[in-house]
């Protein structure tokens, strides 16, 4: 009962979270063309990819309850990779149109119009904030970091009151461009190292924090393994990670040494957190012990 009204909230608030932020991003993109703000329009931009975050996140929440099928045996996790993925590459195309226009005004200044961008200003921070503290105490990884997220958005809104606050004193045409760059190669920055990550996990590479040769070492002080090979390990979406290895055993002289051998690898490899592990075991001359070789 608990863990079910536990996931419940969790849907519920990513749920809240996501219509709010894209009800703001539509009011953003509008205001920011109606105050003539190019870094109100950058950071709606940013919030259009927020927004997407958020309804895979929604989405992905929901979809954990289902088990692995016929057609996803490994479950739905790598989801999340494909949403990453989309979004960065709308947060990419989105980021090159702000660019462009922010480098035009500064060869062609125009004024923004101070008291909007205040107010907008206001009511981002209102929305981010009402959102990160939504998801302030979640339990799941969606929730934590989606959570952050919207925390630094709530800084971002504090930069852009800040300028409009000079602008509403000091009304020069540069202030507000020079902004919209500083938002928009700070949202590249992150985006690129985020889309480098989640291609990385699409090739299928090691994950970063596991030593293979560390692990495999480990393995060889088994009782009884000669020598490893073929030991591939590969991630889901980054957090849940899978292994397999072949371990080659000395002489055995009965099944039982085989079951040791296989309860002492579950144990290392349970170490490493992995969320699914095959191990496989062979003879040195298996065509001498029949019956023994066996896998997991």
């Amino acid at each position: 009962m608990g863990k079910h009204h536990e996931h419940a909230s969790s849907s519920n608030n990513l749920k809240i979270a996501f219509f709010l932020n894209l009800a703001f991003t539509i009011i953003e993109i509008v205001g920011g063309f109606f105050v003539n703000s190019i870094a109100i329009i950058s950071d709606a931009f940013h919030d259009l990819g927020d927004s997407f975050s958020l309804g895979m996140a929604w989405y992905l929440d929901i979809r954990a309850k289902k088990h692995p099928d016929k057609s996803f045996s490994y479950g739905y996790y790598r989801l999340s990779l494909l949403g990453a993925l989309i979004n960065s590459l709308v947060l990419i195309s989105g980021s090159t149109y702000v660019i462009y226009e922010a480098i035009g005004r500064f060869f062609d200044p125009q004024y923004s119009n101070a008291n909007g961008m205040i107010l907008f200003a206001i009511l981002g921070i209102a929305v981010n904030g009402f959102a990160a503290w939504k998801l302030r105490g979640g339990k799941s990884l969606n929730e934590q970091v989606i959570s952050w997220h919207l925390l630094e958005d709530v800084l971002g809104w504090v930069a852009v009151l800040i300028v409009a606050s000079i602008l509403h004193f000091w009304n020069t045409p540069y202030l507000d461009p020079a902004l919209s760059l500083a938002i928009t190669l700070y949202i590249l920055w992150g985006v690129f190292g985020r889309l480098k990550e989640t291609l990385f996990i699409f090739l299928q590479g090691v994950p970063k924090e596991i030593d293979l040769k560390a692990l495999e070492q480990e393995l060889l002080e088994i009782p009884n393994v000669q020598s490893i090979h073929e030991t591939r390990a590969w991630s889901l979406d980054g957090e849940r990670h899978i292994i397999t290895t072949h371990l080659k055993l000395g002489p055995i002289q009965s099944p039982q040494q085989i079951t040791e051998v296989k309860e002492a690898a579950r144990k290392i490899l349970k170490h490493y957190h992995f969320s699914d592990f095959t191990i496989e075991t062979e003879l040195i001359d298996e065509s001498h012990h029949p019956g023994l070789a066996d896998s997991q």
